[in-house]
C-alpha cells in the first residue's frame, strides 16, 4: 500500500446511478453493490484513491447506507483509520446545514465548512458506479502540468444502453465531450442518444480544493444543483476544463443487463489481471474457510469466492462467499451473490441472485443472456 500524500483528499458520491438499477438499490446503494465474487463497488475506487496515496476519504450518502456502514467500518482494510482525515461517512441532516441532495453542488455545499478545513491543495471526487483499478497520480499529475481548473476523465467507448433508456433525467445525467486537439474540453453534452463511441465521462475530476470552495459557494447561492450541467457546461469557454483519457480495464454498471455481462466478462481471459493486477483492490475481510469441491463435483470457467460448497456443477458463473451448490444441481451462466443456496437437482441458468436466496429442490429456472432472471434478496423459489 502507498504511503506517500497525494496532497490531495478523495469525495466519493455513492448514490450516484441509483436510479438505474433498482433491482439491487432496494436495500443498499450504488457503492455497496456486491461485484466479482468478494468485492463491493465502493472498493475498486476507494482502493484506487488510497493506492495513489490519498489518506483523507469522505463519501456524501443520500439514502440506504446502513450496508455501506456495514462494509467500510471503521476504514481499517483500506488503511484510513487515522487521527487525521481517513475516512468519513456524512449521512444527510448530520447537521443544520446538511440535508439530502439532489445533485453535486448541493452535495458538495453540505461539506464546504470541512473542505475550507482542509489541508490537502486539491480534491478528487468520483461516483462508486465504475469497477475500475484507477491511477489518480497520473491524472493528477497531468492536471498540475496542463494548469487546467477542472480535469475531467473518460473512456472511449459506446454509450450504455441502459443509460439510454428512460429514467430520471433529473438525477441520472450522464455526459460526452468533444476536445479539441490540446485536450481541452469544448462541448459538454448532456444525455445524448448518439451511435458509435464517444468521448464517455467517467465523473472523475480532480480540481483545486481553494478554487472548488470558491465555485461551490458561488454556484449554490444561485441555487445551482448539477456540476457539469449548471456549472461546467456554461462556463466552457471562461473555465479551463480539460479532459483525461482512461485506457485501462472498465466495468460500467448501468442496469441490470450490465452488472450481469461485466461480472461474466471477468471469466475471460485476461480480464481479472487487467482489473486486479495493476494494484491491489482491498475489501472487507469475511475470514471465511477456503472453497469446498466435494467428491462427485465439476466447475469449469468459473469464479469462485471463499467460503463456497460445491457439490454439483458450475459452468461459466460467478459465486459470491458462501454460496452452497448440493449435489446433482447444476447451475449455467449464472451470477450467485453472498449465501445463495442451490438445493439437489435444481438446475439454474442465466440467473442473477441476490444475497441469502434459496432455490429449492428440483427446480428449473432459466433466462437468457439477453434477460437473465433476477432474485431479490432473502427470497426462495
Amino acid at each position: 500500500m502507498v504511503n506517500s500524500n497525494a496532497n490531495a483528499l478523495g469525495i466519493i458520491f455513492p448514490n450516484s446511478y441509483d436510479g438505474l438499477i433498482p433491482e439491487l438499490v432496494t436495500e443498499r446503494l450504488m457503492a455497496s453493490i456486491p461485484f466479482a465474487g468478494r468485492y463491493r463497488m465502493v472498493d475498486f475506487i476507494l482502493s484506487s484513491m488510497v493506492n495513489c496515496g490519498i489518506d483523507n476519504v469522505s463519501l456524501i450518502v443520500r439514502k440506504n447506507y446502513h450496508s455501506l456502514m456495514d462494509h467500510l467500518g471503521s476504514g481499517r482494510e483500506w488503511d484510513l483509520t487515522r487521527k487525521y482525515g481517513g475516512l468519513n461517512i456524512v449521512p444527510p441532516f448530520a447537521s443544520n446545514t446538511v440535508k439530502v441532495y439532489n445533485g453535486r453542488i448541493e452535495a458538495l455545499a453540505s461539506i464546504l465548512d470541512m473542505l475550507k478545513d482542509a489541508r490537502e491543495k486539491y480534491v478528487v471526487m468520483s461516483d462508486a458506479n465504475l469497477a475500475v483499478n484507477f491511477d489518480f497520480t497520473a491524472m493528477l499529475e497531468q492536471h498540475i502540468e496542463s494548469g487546467a481548473d477542472v480535469t475531467i476523465a473518460y473512456k472511449k467507448q459506446e454509450i450504455p444502453v441502459g443509460m439510454k433508456k428512460p429514467f430520471d433525467i433529473t438525477k441520472d445525467l450522464y455526459y460526452t465531450f468533444e476536445l479539441d486537439a490540446d485536450g481541452r474540453i469544448r462541448q459538454l453534452r448532456i444525455n445524448p442518444e448518439d451511435e458509435g463511441v464517444q468521448n464517455l465521462s467517467m465523473n472523475i475530476y480532480i480540481i483545486e480544493r481553494e478554487f472548488l470552495v470558491h465555485m461551490i459557494s458561488e454556484a449554490y447561492s444561485k441555487g445551482m444543483v448539477y456540476f457539469d450541467r449548471d456549472l461546467l457546461a456554461p462556463n466552457l469557454e471562461r473555465l479551463n476544463v480539460r479532459g483525461f483519457e482512461f485506457n485501462g480495464y472498465l466495468a460500467r454498471i448501468s442496469d441490470i443487463k450490465s452488472y450481469f455481462d461485466e461480472n461474466m466478462r471477468l471469466l475471460q481471459d485476461g480480464s481479472m489481471n487487467a482489473l486486479f493486477g495493476p494494484a491491489p483492490i482491498y475489501t472487507k475481510i469475511r475470514d471465511d474457510n477456503p472453497t469446498r469441491y466435494l467428491q462427485g463435483s465439476s466447475v469449469k470457467n468459473s469464479l469462485l469466492a471463499d467460503g463456497c460448497v460445491i457439490e454439483g456443477t458450475v459452468e461459466n458463473s460467478v459465486l459470491f462467499r458462501g454460496c452452497k451448490i448440493k449435489k446433482g444441481a447444476v447451475v449455467k451462466n449464472c451470477v450467485l451473490m453472498q449465501d445463495t443456496v442451490v438445493e439437489p437437482n435444481a438446475n439454474v441458468e442465466y440467473v442473477v441472485t441476490d444475497k441469502n436466496v434459496h432455490i429449492t429442490e428440483d427446480k428449473k429456472l432459466a433466462g437468457t443472456d439477453t434477460f437473465p432472471v433476477f432474485i431479490a434478496k432473502n427470497h426462495s423459489v
